[in-house]
């Protein structure tokens, strides 16, 4: 299957170019790390962004989580207009919206990995 090319997230200024995280950027911040902060829906989303677009069914088998349960965790995720959805017939598709989130998830596997090596 040809890879997609991800759209990379908007160019933002830098963190150390930014002011000082308000109270509100914080709790949303944190609000949005806690819908990310499940093993179950981060395989979600890194199974969705596989295959550009995928029905529930075919994604429980990828993850290997029941259909309902799937079900739940996406609608986490399409609450906080990270996926997005479609109906065909029975089957509903879900694809990844937010292409920042995939750039986090990278950016979050990268420094996993690199941690790994530093500590062995």
């Amino acid at each position: 299957m040809p890879q997609k090319k991800i759209v990379p997230c908007p160019a933002k200024q830098s963190l150390q170019q930014r002011p000082q995280m308000s109270c509100e950027q914080a709790i949303e911040l944190e609000s949005l790390f806690g819908v990310l902060a499940n093993d179950s829906r981060l395989r979600l989303i890194h199974a969705i962004a596989l295959h550009d677009e995928i029905c529930t069914s075919d994604l429980a088998v990828a993850v290997d989580m029941k259909p309902q349960a799937v079900s739940n965790q996406l609608q986490r995720l399409q609450d906080k207009g990270i996926v997005g959805r479609r109906r065909d017939g029975n089957n509903v598709y879900y694809r990844v919206v937010d292409n920042c989130v995939i750039v986090l998830l990278e950016r979050g596997l990268c420094l996993v990995e690199e941690a790994a090596k530093r500590t062995s």
